[in-house]
Parts: C-alpha cells; structure tokens; sequence
C-alpha cells in the first residue's frame, strides 16, 4: 500500500478546491492542487519554524539558496548564480510582473493556464494567441500560427515588431507536454530572431511522469536563451504546498532582473516565511518521497487513460507531465460540458477559461479510490451524453 493511498478528509478545511462544491456530493477534480498530505520532512520543518514562535518580516537565507542551487544542478545540472534568484509569494504574481517589467505587448499559445491570459490585459498590454496543434494526439507547436499570431501584434512607430514578451508554459498546462530539446530550441531561436523575452513557468517541472523525458529549463539551452530568459519556479505543485506561498524568478540578465524588480516595488510583498522554511526542506529532504509520488501519478494517469478513451467520442492525449489530464469533449457540441460532468457529481475545469471551448480538464492528483468513484461517475455522465 502506498503512502498516498490513504484518504485526507478535506470536506470542512479551508480547502478552496472541495469548498466549492460544498453540500454537494460532487468529487472535485478540477484546481491543480493535490489530496495528498505533504512530505514528512516539509511538514517536520514547518514544526520546528513554528516551535520557534517569532515570525517577523523574513527573507531567505544561505541555506535555503544553496537548497535551491543544489537542487537546480542536480536535477536540470543547471549552474544559477545566487543572485538571479527574486522570490516571490507565488508564481501567479511572477507572470502578472514580468508582463508589467517588459515593454510591448505579449504572446502565447493556447490552450493556457488561465492566468497566463488575464495577465497581460492587467498591465494594458495586448495578447497575441497562436494555438498549439494536435496532431495524431500529439499536442506541439505550430510554427506558422507562431509568426502570425506576432505579426498580428502590429508594428511599432521604429518598424519593430510591438510584441515582446512570450509566455511559455513548460511542461504546459493543460496539454501535459514535457518539451523536448528540439522543441526548446526551436522557440530559442524564434524568440532571438523576433527579440522576445521569455518567461517560462516550470512549476511543473518536478512532474515528468515518462521515465524516458526529462525537464530541460529554457534558461539552460544556451548563454543567449539565458540572457532573454525569466525562469518561474515553486516547490508548490511537486510538494503540494500551494498553500504556503513561496516562489522564485530566475534572471540571469542583470538588466532584466532590475526591470523585473522595479515592477514588484510597492506591490509585492515578503514571501510567507512558512513557505520559505517548507521549500528549503522540499528540495533538500524529499527524494524518495518525491519518487513514490512520480510512480503514483503516473499509475493514476494510466488509470484515467484507459477509461476515457474507452469512452465513444471522447478523447485524450498521453500526458507526459503534471497531474492534469486535458479531456476533448468538443463532438458533443456541450455549451458548458463542466456542468454536465457536475451534474453527474464530478467536479472538472472548463476548458473554455483554458482558451478551448468543448475541452475539459481532470486533476488526477487524488488517492485511488478517489480517483475510482470519479472514473465510475466520468464514465455515468458520458454514457448520458
């Protein structure tokens, strides 16, 4: 029996993703944060800082950086400086100022984490949109729709293209991409011949499920991609510790970096020095913990595989990274196919907030007999359609 077999009663927490349906028997499987309780060793340290009773304005220390440092070059053998690293109280706000901190307008490709699409208009600029293609089930890049979604940005008065920032998700939610090396490069070297900087949110990256792909981080490619690179990371996602606040920027360029700093002055605020203790630990101390989570997952992927494409008219592609499971629903012409879903007492993220009208999105991050009951109910409510 596996550690994450044992079920956390999150019904009268603070849990926004169970309140939501609260007096409602329906099992939430939608917002990307998971059923299990977090590692030992994280839980341990956030003891001990509680033990102490003080909790003061805090910022980070020597061997919470060298936790980070240690972990990146391990992992990703990515060599960081110390002084790239901006923390942050999440990697939400990391998005929102990195589209305040780079002049021009913004673009991206769909379907997208819905932040990255509500980011842009907050700082008054405009967002550009290329969607990914599908093909043979295989979630990639379209070129093409690349250069046309930048030349629709506009020209600036100097002839320059008025697009600046691209947003990267990687690995991408919802698709569940882990990109590959081509792929990187390939957006490295479109982002030097259009002068982009790129912002790529890795929160993921602790999450390649396939034993045969591996987390590459843009910024690692090459010193050019570095130099035009924000990296967004957490311990949130892989640790399952959203909760606690606490995320850093990763920004060779030092330019950039005092862009990106002035943007966060009056408006961002200290990270939460419980999240700060938690992330030294996370990265330090939970590698075997982290193992048996990856194993899970993938089993749970697996699991939600089989049964929705045993389903007549319902597809979904191999999810490569994340929990996150992204559902096509679209032949069924179903104007809000979450309510449908809900009405058969399963919780799901519309896809329409993702960008992709007719697409559902299905966070696998549960104990299995969670994930059984919404496997039986998923199956009930596409048999109804």
């Amino acid at each position: 029996m596996s550690i994450f077999d044992t079920p956390i009663d999150r019904h009268a927490s603070d849990s926004i993703k169970w309140g939501k349906y609260a007096g409602r028997d329906i099992l939430p499987l939608w917002v990307a944060d998971m059923d299990f309780a977090a590692p030992p060793a994280v839980l341990e340290a956030l003891q001990q800082r509680m033990a102490h009773g003080v909790f003061g304005y805090g910022g980070p220390w020597s061997s919470l950086t060298e936790s980070v440092l240690t972990h990146l070059k391990g992992e990703y053998q990515w060599e960081v400086d110390p002084d790239w690293i901006v923390w942050l109280p999440g990697l939400v706000t990391g998005l929102n100022v990195a589209c305040r901190a780079v002049d021009g307008d913004v673009l991206t490709a769909t379907p997208i984490y819905p932040p990255f699409l509500s980011a842009p208009g907050f700082s008054g600029k405009k967002l550009n949109r290329a969607a990914l293609a599908s093909i043979d089930g295989h979630w990639q890049w379209d070129k093409i729709a690349l250069k046309n979604a930048l030349t629709a940005g506009g020209a600036a008065d100097s002839g320059a293209l008025a697009t600046r920032l691209f947003l990267l998700c990687h690995p991408h939610n919802p698709v569940g991409r882990c990109w590959d090396l081509q792929e990187l490069t390939d957006l490295a070297t479109f982002a030097e011949e259009n002068d982009l900087i790129v912002c790529s949110d890795e929160i993921h990256c602790g999450l390649i499920l396939d034993a045969d792909k591996r987390h590459i981080p843009f910024a690692s490619l090459s010193p050019e991609a570095a130099k035009r690179s924000i990296t967004l990371m957490a311990p949130s996602k892989t640790y399952n510790i959203p909760g606690l606040g606490c995320a850093f920027a990763i920004i060779p360029d030092a330019t950039l970096r005092r862009r990106f700093l002035r943007a966060m002055d009056g408006i961002v605020p200290h990270v939460n020095v419980l999240g700060l203790a938690a992330c030294e630990a996370a990265y330090r101390d939970c590698t075997e913990w982290h193992r048996e989570l990856i194993v899970y997952l993938a089993a749970n992927r697996d699991r939600v595989s089989a049964t929705v494409n045993a389903e007549k008219g319902v597809k979904m592609s191999h999810v490569e990274a994340t929990y996150l499971a992204w559902i096509d629903l679209r032949r069924f012409g179903l104007v809000r196919p979450a309510a449908h879903f809900e009405a058969h007492g399963l919780g799901l993220s519309e896809g329409a907030d993702f960008g992709a009208p007719g697409w559902l999105r299905l966070n696998f991050g549960c104990p299995r007999s969670t994930l059984d009951l919404a496997l039986q109910r998923f199956t009930a409510a596409c048999q109804a359609l």
